[in-house]
């Protein structure tokens, strides 16, 4: 089986289920997209249903044809979905991947299911899938990603300047980002000492 077959299974600890998405997560994350806030530093912009819908339907179809593995994440403690990330750049014969179209709803955030979620997404790229290196990319602008990118231990590679357009005209500057398999085992022990959770706003 290739990579996306073998990784398109549930993912879970106590923290975060990850699934591999379906026609019965489009309402659920569609009560989370609806945030022009989440889509700051995104190359796409959800501002309408019909948005958010074009946006769905190409994560299904990506999936289907191998190009993504497409997760919805589910926060344990409040039993919601919260949000969806990706393999996806995946270059199986190169043993690389990308974890990517990354995002969760604004109430989810600050609350370590970002943090839980790229973790069983790395164990799954170097123990399950063997992979020698999982890339993550960036807007330059976006400083609290690139932070907690460096946060988990990845290693800041470099900026690709005028990467790809955005919405408002402007190119974004993307940084890339890796985790290699050597140091897998550092990365494991930064993420398994646990995220700092900020108290829920009432």
């Amino acid at each position: 089986m290739s990579w996306a077959e073998r990784a398109r299974r549930e993912l879970a600890n106590e923290h975060v289920v990850l699934r591999p998405i379906a026609e019965q997560d489009r309402e659920p994350l569609r009560t989370q997209a609806m945030d022009p806030a989440i889509w700051r530093y995104f190359v796409l912009l959800i501002e309408t249903d019909d948005d958010f819908d074009a946006f769905f339907d190409a994560a299904v179809a990506d999936q289907s044809a191998g190009e993504r593995v497409v997760y919805v994440i589910t926060d344990r403690r409040s039993g919601l979905v919260a949000g969806s990330m990706s393999f996806c750049s995946i270059a199986e014969s190169a043993g690389r991947l990308e974890i990517g179209w990354s995002w969760l709803g604004v109430k989810f955030h600050g609350q370590g299911i970002n943090r839980w979620a790229k973790f069983l997404m790395l164990r799954e790229a170097f123990e399950n899938l063997g992979a020698e290196r999982v890339e993550f990319k960036t807007d330059a602008l976006n400083l609290q990603a690139r932070q907690g990118l460096r946060n988990i231990g990845a290693i800041e590679e470099g900026i690709l300047r005028g990467f790809n357009p955005m919405p408002g005209g402007r190119r974004r500057d993307a940084v890339y980002y890796s985790v290699l398999r050597r140091e897998w085992p550092y990365v494991r022990d930064q993420l398994l000492a646990g995220p700092k959770v900020r108290p829920r706003e009432s």
